[in-house]
């Protein structure tokens, strides 16, 4: 068993019952967010919520909101003996980054990624490019009024039953 957090940064409010829904189907239980507006987008809401289940649900989560894709969300993993943390975010026109996550919340790269940089990137600035992908730069970038408009919201426990 492992845990994360669901961060709907941005729904539109008509979307929210299908969202709920949507969590509920992989959590096999009812899934009852609270809601609060998101001063960013005015007319959408944010939620935040606790979750635990088993290893990969998180990805499970993120498939059954990719139906939606207004929608602004991260989802995380944490780190258990048999994975690594994950974080899972999606922006539209730009779509998912997934990334590996240490126990700290440090994006962590494997060797063979950086490796595979290094052999394609021919300058500098392409080096730093592809860095910045890697780590979901453009991602975050996208991603932080959002969070900073979630700041002091309530957080609600989703537990999956298993």
């Amino acid at each position: 068993m492992t845990r994360g957090v669901i961060y709907m940064h941005c729904c539109p409010s008509a979307i929210a019952p299908h969202v709920e829904w949507a969590l509920a189907g992989v959590l096999e239980r009812p899934a009852r967010l609270q809601w609060a507006g998101q001063p960013v987008t005015p007319s959408h809401l944010r939620a935040e919520a606790t979750w635990t289940g088993p290893v990969g649900t998180a990805a499970k989560l993120c498939a059954a909101l990719r139906s939606w894709p207004m929608l602004v969300f991260e989802v995380t993993e944490d780190g258990t003996s048999i994975s690594d943390g994950e974080r899972l975010a999606y922006v539209p026109g730009r779509g998912f980054h997934r990334s590996t996550v240490s126990i700290n919340g440090d994006v962590l790269v494997g060797e063979e990624r950086l490796r595979g940089l290094a052999s394609r990137a021919r300058t500098s600035d392409e080096f730093r490019h592809g860095l910045a992908e890697l780590l979901g730069s453009a991602w975050d970038a996208e991603l932080e009024p959002y969070r900073q408009g979630g700041d002091g919201a309530p957080v609600t426990l989703l537990n999956n039953v298993v």
